[in-house]
């Protein structure tokens, strides 16, 4: 289906959304394709779509902040991403490694590769610890340490999920609570591992062999998904920030917009109103921006939710891929790079030269630790060197460098997270003509696809719907198990 075009003009017609990322862009898109009735306003702070699923662009190379890969069996999310995209899908097949302890070994597992790496004595030590954690395991799950021990034991969690783990999160595994990785991890098992890696059969979900990939990288999605609901009846304002949310009681009256000129100077304050909003902003910045702000204890709850910030070194190198992997994770602390990503390997269109690479060097960090506030010469010889140090590639190959800094990429699961964050959604449940949806608007952890199932629910809120977004079963939408239920779709169903 596609988008129907109309024009309306009403402040009564009016959505309002915050944020032109993945699940601000997909309530938009979904307000004019089921013909709502409601004209969609984005308003988006800086000069690109997108969110952290933008595609940035240097001399000539396009590149991701971080790789994004398009791969769900959520019906509408497929639906909305060919109807956008059409042609422009590839299919890419997966290679990525581990480095560890100067080896690189194949990822997901092969067995034999594994063991030849590793060594026999190390081999039997880690299916010995294996052994003794299914026999008695940890009575309780509360940690991610505590969910990867009883499934691979504590000798394989020692090798190769603690450094790296507390690498990308800046915190003890055993402060992360196990939410998280029966999220990202799911039904990944020592046992199941080695038995797909001897056998062939299914792999787990969350390690698919294959995936979709815009031919110039997932902003390409989010450009077009932005030019389609300016043509047909919606808005997406760029440069423009979300400062203030005005409320009467349990209802939004309003919004705070400050403009930016294409030249980063503020120019104007404009303020907007509409039948609903919904938003896609971090929740810590959300509820510091309610006015009048909610209760105390939901303020402070909200000051309890903590991110972790990212950046990337995009290296452009005189030569060809040094190696051909999609991505590599750097388990290793004597680096402090986390993930290496080849983009030529993505797509072939992201090369403005295919005799040159492009290499993104990624770093998690917080924004008052050393790596944010290095000088950007000094980033790209600290990106440059890790390179050599771990044999893929030559320092002395690089030709120039691209480097963003993102702040507030991933959500943490710390041991506050929940509590704090079922105080602010409790709250935030009380508006009535308001959502919030997306990563940083659940404060989740999720791929895009889940972040556009979330905005979808909002939209069909708008028109009638009973859907509870902040319920949608994550471990069910996020992995390629889930299909999404028709006879619930058009019933419209409680949370699911």
């Amino acid at each position: 289906m596609s988008i129907v075009e109309r024009e309306i003009s009403s402040p009564d017609e009016k959505v309002l959304i915050i944020g032109g990322g993945p699940a601000g862009l997909t309530s938009a898109y979904e307000l004019l394709k089921r013909d709502s009735g409601y004209r969609p306003v984005a308003f988006e702070a800086s000069e690109m779509v997108g969110g952290i699923s933008r595609t940035e662009m240097s001399n000539g190379n396009r590149f991701d902040i971080g790789g994004h890969r398009f791969f769900t069996k959520v019906p509408d999310v497929e639906a909305m991403w060919h109807e956008v995209l059409g042609d422009d899908f590839i299919t890419v097949p997966r290679q990525s490694r581990i480095y560890y302890k100067g080896r690189y070994f194949s990822y997901p597992l092969k067995a034999f590769d594994a063991l030849a790496k590793i060594g026999p004595y190390e081999s039997l030590r880690i299916i010995a610890s294996y052994l003794k954690w299914q026999i008695r395991p940890n009575r309780r799950e509360a940690s991610f340490e505590e969910w990867v021990i009883n499934r691979f034991g504590g000798r394989l969690y020692m090798h190769f999920f603690r450094t790296y783990t507390r690498k990308v999160w800046g915190i003890d595994p055993a402060e992360i609570r196990s939410d998280w990785a029966a999220q990202r991890i799911k039904d990944l098992s020592l046992s199941r591992a080695v038995w797909n890696s001897l056998t062939g059969g299914a792999r787990s979900t969350s390690l698919i062999e294959e995936f979709q990939y815009p031919r110039l990288g997932p902003g390409m999605m989010w450009e077009k998904a932005r030019d389609r609901i300016n043509a047909s009846g919606g808005e997406v304002r760029m440069r423009s920030e979300v400062t203030r949310v005005h409320r009467e009681g349990s209802r939004v009256t309003g919004i705070d917009v400050r403009r930016w000129t294409p030249d980063g100077a503020p120019s104007t304050m404009e303020h907007h109103t509409g039948a609903h909003v919904i938003n896609s902003m971090a929740l810590h910045d959300l509820i510091h921006a309610f006015d009048p702000p909610p209760p105390p204890e939901v303020v402070a709850a909200a000051d309890r939710l903590r991110y972790r910030d990212f950046l990337i070194v995009t290296l452009n190198l005189k030569s060809e891929a040094p190696f051909p992997d999609n991505w590599i994770y750097i388990h290793s602390p004597e680096v402090r790079v986390a993930r290496i990503q080849n983009f030529g390997a993505w797509s072939k269109a992201m090369l403005a030269d295919p005799r040159n690479a492009s290499i993104g060097m990624e770093y998690f960090c917080n924004i008052d630790d050393d790596l944010w506030s290095m000088p950007d010469d000094a980033l790209q010889d600290l990106a440059a060197s890790e390179l050599e140090r771990l044999g893929l590639g030559r320092a002395s190959d690089v030709i120039g460098a691209a480097i963003i800094r993102q702040p507030k990429a991933y959500p943490v699961y710390d041991t506050q997270y929940q509590e704090a964050l079922e105080t602010v959604s409790n709250w935030l449940r009380t508006l009535e003509n308001f959502q919030t949806v997306g990563r940083n608007g659940l404060h989740r952890y999720n791929n895009q696809d889940h972040s556009m199932l979330s905005a979808m629910y909002a939209a069909r809120n708008i028109m009638g719907g009973r859907y509870d977004v902040w319920n949608v079963n994550v471990e069910r939408s996020y992995h390629e198990e889930f299909q999404l239920d028709r006879k619930k779709d058009a019933q419209v169903q409680a949370a699911e």
